[in-house]
């Protein structure tokens, strides 16, 4: 099955939202982990902005921060694989490691 449906279609098809779920597992915002099965597939590169519908463009969201990223904040996923959130001013959202005591 393709993975890449490039503009054809925006809705993402069954077999490529799967291959989202298996890649990123949960909400890829950062501090979010909400469960696959709450998440919407995002279009890294907005549909109306020209985005195709494929693995490389979508990440999982849930719909918190679905909307958030829909209204100036940003997730971009490195060249390492590793997710990153940006806020509507540029600057990251950096999740600290919990503290073990």
């Amino acid at each position: 099955m393709p993975m890449n449906m490039g503009r054809t279609k925006r809705v993402v098809p069954p077999h490529l939202r799967k291959a989202v779920e298996l890649r990123d597992q949960a909400c890829v915002f950062a501090g979010c982990g909400a469960p696959k099965y709450w998440c919407d597939v995002h279009h890294l590169v907005h549909w109306i902005s020209g985005g195709e519908t494929s693995l490389e463009n979508s990440a999982l969201l849930c719909e918190r921060h679905h909307t958030k990223v829909h209204h100036g904040f940003r997730v971009e996923r490195g060249p390492t694989g590793r997710w990153r959130t940006f806020r509507p001013d540029g600057t990251e959202i950096v999740i600290g490691m919990p503290l073990v005591i």
